[in-house]
């Protein structure tokens, strides 16, 4: 393989010795980059708004409305995960309470008056109200696997496989036309992007939370570059032809850690 890219050479002495390590053992590198922080999920609690949760994680309220795609930070809903680019773990937040409203005291009931006779009179007094017993909620069940966007629709005309193949690796290979929109399966950041992986073109790799990555190979042209962070849907590429020659095609792989998976398994 060849470490001869641009964005290689630009690297300073430690970083590229991790990525043409990475380069050379075919992807191998990502084991030692999950470690960095890319950003995690932030759920959305009642009474917390953006300006708050921006200043406790340390990133402008303006980076986190882009990435989410927020065009009113007035109308934040309790519930909304919010990605948190360059974050490493979910911090407090401050919740903004409202006054509550004062409530009316009801006045306590007057006894009546005992009617004079030779007997002694009681007075019985009101029951008291019962207690509601607390609802208990149960906890949602986290899903095992995470749905991730597909990156264009096309023709799967190669099929995932645990055993690497000649100008492609693990992965699955759709059909389109060149120069097709390739979008961003999910949020998280580009840890490599350029064309010094030998078989796989102009290639970009993006790290998201839960050790989990995604690789898009055989692109013509590049619109994201190292060190960016991309939302889920966000393009990112132009689709071209494998380095080897044929029809216009997209190699697009899922890794957990270093192990490759199968992405019909992430894909809705």
């Amino acid at each position: 393989m060849s470490c001869q890219n641009k964005t290689v050479l630009s690297m300073d002495p430690h970083t590229r010795k991790i990525v043409c390590r990475y380069l050379l053992a075919g992807f191998s590198v990502l084991l030692l980059l999950c470690s960095c922080g890319c950003g995690i999920y932030h759920t959305v609690k009642p009474g917390q708004t953006l300006y708050r949760i921006s200043r406790s994680y340390g990133v402008a309220e303006t980076t986190i409305a882009r990435v989410n795609h927020i065009s009113d930070p007035t109308r934040l809903r309790a519930g909304t995960r919010l990605y948190i680019p360059g974050a490493d773990r979910v911090r407090y937040v401050p919740i903004v309470k409202s006054a509550p409203a004062a409530k009316a005291v009801a006045p306590p009931p007057v006894p009546k008056k005992a009617v004079s006779s030779g007997k002694k009179s009681t007075i019985k007094s009101p029951p008291s109200p019962r207690k509601k017993k607390p609802v208990q909620q149960r906890p949602a069940k986290a899903t095992t696997v995470k749905k991730l966007q597909w990156p264009l629709r096309g023709k799967i005309v190669r099929s995932f496989s645990t055993v690497a193949k000649a100008g492609g690796g693990k992965g699955i290979e759709i059909a389109v036309r060149s120069g097709t929109a390739v979008t961003a399966a999910e949020a998280g950041k580009v840890i490599y992007g350029g064309d010094g992986v030998q078989g796989y073109g102009q290639l970009i790799i993006l790290q998201h939370e839960n050790d989990l990555f995604t690789v898009y190979g055989f692109n013509q042209r590049l619109y994201v570059r190292q060190g960016d962070f991309v939302s889920k849907g966000e393009k990112i590429a132009l689709s071209g032809i494998p380095p080897a020659g044929g029809a216009p095609r997209l190699h697009f792989e899922v890794r957990k850690g270093k192990v490759a998976v199968n992405p019909i398994l992430y894909l809705p």
